[in-house]
């Protein structure tokens, strides 16, 4: 059994970051490691984990604002511990090589991530407001749940190795 905490902190809008951050978070445990989901938000301080998986949902090539902000906030800790990143977002079934933009990589980089990975995320108009289902239908975003619960499952077994 590991002695090693890991935090696993989230930025969800909709929901489908924060079950991929608890799928992480459950797969950890499952193979040994303390891990616990939580918002970024709700997270004031990180003295308590050995290591942190930060995930944001990205929208436009960004972050959410709360998710830079806990990055930045807490650049110093997190620059001393192992870090792993993650992004959800693009929907469909093409290459996940876009979503993150380079300004905002380099910002996240200075907290030496030992891996950044971009998981298809999921859209349910239902969950949307007015505004954001005129922009899904202006820009034909395919509706629907991409995630690859498989992708996601072994990352996380990747992160407990590499922790063990």
């Amino acid at each position: 059994m590991s002695a090693m905490t890991v935090l696993v902190a989230y930025a969800s809008k909709h929901g489908a970051t924060e079950e991929i951050a608890r799928r992480i978070a459950k797969q950890l445990r499952e193979k040994g490691t303390a891990a616990e989901a939580r918002p970024v938000g709700e997270v004031k301080t990180l003295e308590d984990p050995d290591a942190v998986v930060l995930g944001s949902a990205v929208y436009v090539g960004s972050w959410m604002k709360e998710a830079s902000a806990f990055a930045e906030r807490h650049k110093e800790e997190l620059s001393r511990i192992p870090v792993w990143l993650f992004s959800s977002g693009p929907t469909g079934t093409g290459p996940t090589d876009v979503g993150v933009s380079d300004k905002q990589l380099a910002a996240l980089r200075e907290i030496h991530p030992r891996d950044h990975r971009l998981f298809h995320g999921a859209m349910d108009p239902t969950k949307l407001g007015f505004l954001e289902r005129k922009m899904v239908k202006a820009v034909k975003a395919p509706v629907g749940d991409f995630r690859d619960w498989g992708e996601v499952r072994s990352w996380a077994d990747e992160i407990a190795r590499s922790l063990s």
